[in-house]
């Protein structure tokens, strides 16, 4: 007995030692496994103080703990600064933050990621989604009232018999959506009150038009289809919330709307680009984004767009490669907002390259300056040997990298077949070379055949030296080898809203 008691004891007071922050549970090493006994549904954010995306998150995601707290669910929220906790950040592979990871069941091993938005209600229903049942099941009316209620975005199943084919289309869907909850009734009462005569799903929403009715054959698929065409406003705001679901989503084709929310013709502009939107509904995502916010500064850039050149309209496609597009009539009218997309969809389009103009002294330093206008013309010419970085002026890792290539720009000032270039990459885009990350080198040697050759040696005067010195080959890998470097991703459009004195220098920067 005393032995039992003993026990109970050090288990409790074990439990005790890890505390909490806004019902969130703090996490060390120490107390990590311990954790996971005590909870075995336990939601883990690796986070870093000085993270902006985990600033953020931080007050979403204590409503998150504390609303699941409340209700007694078994499913608890923490975090691990990951700053301090190194060896747990290494040992769940975090690269970037925040990093949230689902351990279920107690287990340690493979959690799974967490792949939802970062609001309150999109925490809590992925959370409920992995450790419940697809759909709820509604005995009444209250209770399918209450999930419509408490969701911005649900969907119902209506089927007489549970057991039905179409029931289990549903509930198959439901399995597939992480993000969204499901309910799902065989009562008459429901029927009647959601006006259905037959069996349907039915998607309910706190925007638009309110409610969307399912009308097609009932299989998995068509469902899933109907779900993504319809769980998005037809417009949405860009902000560090809606973030998650823009690039989580199915829709990889975005047309972007930058305009000063405070500007007096603001909703008229809207207006138009609503009444647009209509027509691409699961096929192409309209975005809109306060040119206006400091926070979005960078992704004008990105877009090489200036506050003064706003209201302006931009269409990238998220796939493999980010192409963008750029509109030939800049008047913002539903008309023009159409043809334009409908030019995309046809294929018709050519990408929108940006280019600086390029500098009267561009060759005049040992670094010579490279622009979009002028790129092909020097990287390609067949008599030189040219090396060139390409960076963002933001970027931590280029300004470390900077006097190292000013040292190396003026060790072959004077060579007659060598050149050492830069191009700025956030104003200036070419066809030959999609930069993923900052700084990017390449080395173009010469000839006629316009080769390639990604550098994966150190970034030292000496390792430079090295590479051009053996004509590309020690160092070097054939483009699209490179080994990974310590670097700045461009990432998402998310990305571009770093705090610069947050990401520059730092290897592990926020991430989306």
């Amino acid at each position: 007995m005393y032995k039992i008691l003993i026990l109970c004891t050090l288990a409790v007071a074990s439990r005790a030692e890890i505390a909490e922050e806004d019902d969130v549970l703090v996490l060390k090493k120490s107390n990590f496994d311990e954790a996971l006994k005590a909870h075995p549904n336990l939601l883990v954010e690796f986070y870093a103080p000085w993270c902006g995306h985990c600033k953020a998150l931080a007050p979403e995601y204590a409503k998150a703990a504390g609303s699941l707290k409340a209700e007694g669910s078994d499913i608890r929220l923490a975090k691990v600064d990951a700053t301090e906790e190194t060896e747990l950040a290494q040992e769940f592979g975090v690269r970037g933050y925040p990093t949230i990871k689902f351990f279920k069941g107690g287990e340690k091993q493979s959690p799974k990621e967490y792949s939802a938005g970062r609001q309150a209600d999109d925490i809590v229903s992925w959370l409920k989604k992995r450790t419940g049942p697809a759909a709820t099941i509604l005995a009444d009316v209250t209770l399918a009232e209450s999930l419509i209620a408490d969701s911005e975005v649900v969907v119902i199943g209506f089927f007489k018999d549970a057991e039905s084919e179409g029931a289990k289309a549903f509930l198959k869907a439901a399995e597939a959506v992480d993000d969204i909850p499901f309910g799902i009734t065989s009562e008459d009462a429901l029927f009647s009150k959601f006006e259905l005569s037959k069996d349907g799903v039915v998607l309910f929403k706190k925007f638009d038009e309110g409610r969307n009715n399912f009308d097609g054959e009932m299989n998995k698929e068509n469902l899933l289809s109907f779900i993504k065409a319809n769980q998005l406003p037809l417009v949405i705001e860009f902000t560090e919330q809606t973030a998650p679901k823009i690039f989580g989503g199915d829709i990889k084709s975005h047309i972007l709307m930058f305009v000063p929310k405070a500007a007096s013709d603001f909703q008229e502009k809207m207006d138009e680009f609503k009444k647009a939107a209509q027509n691409f509904k699961g096929k192409i995502l309209f975005i809109y984004i306060d040119s206006d916010l400091d926070d979005n500064q960078r992704i004008l850039e990105f877009f090489g767009l200036k506050k003064e050149e706003c209201p302006a309209v931009r269409l990238i496609t998220l796939e493999d490669e980010m192409t963008k597009y750029k509109p030939d009539n800049e008047a913002l009218t539903a008309e023009n907002i159409v043809s334009f997309c409908m030019q995309f969809l046809g294929g018709k389009l050519k990408a929108h390259l940006m280019s600086q103009d390029i500098p009267e002294d561009w060759d005049k330093s040992p670094v010579k300056v490279l622009v979009g206008k002028n790129f092909e013309e020097v990287a390609f010419d067949p008599t030189k040997n040219v090396f060139i970085e390409f960076y963002a002026p933001w970027c931590g890792h280029c300004k470390q990298l900077a006097p190292i290539w000013d040292k190396l720009g003026e060790k072959y000032k004077d060579s007659d077949n060598i050149v050492v270039a830069k191009m700025d990459s956030t104003a200036n885009e070419i066809e030959a070379v999609k930069v993923h990350s900052f700084p990017t080198l390449k080395f173009f040697p010469a000839g006629d055949d316009h080769k390639v050759i990604d550098y994966n040696g150190e970034r030292t005067l000496e390792g430079f030296t090295k590479f051009l010195e053996s004509g590309g080959t020690d160092g070097g890998a054939p483009a699209g080898e490179d080994e990974d470097e310590e670097e700045d991703d461009l990432g998402d459009l998310d990305d571009q809203q770093d705090d610069d004195d947050e990401s520059d220098g730092d290897e592990a920067h926020d991430e989306l």
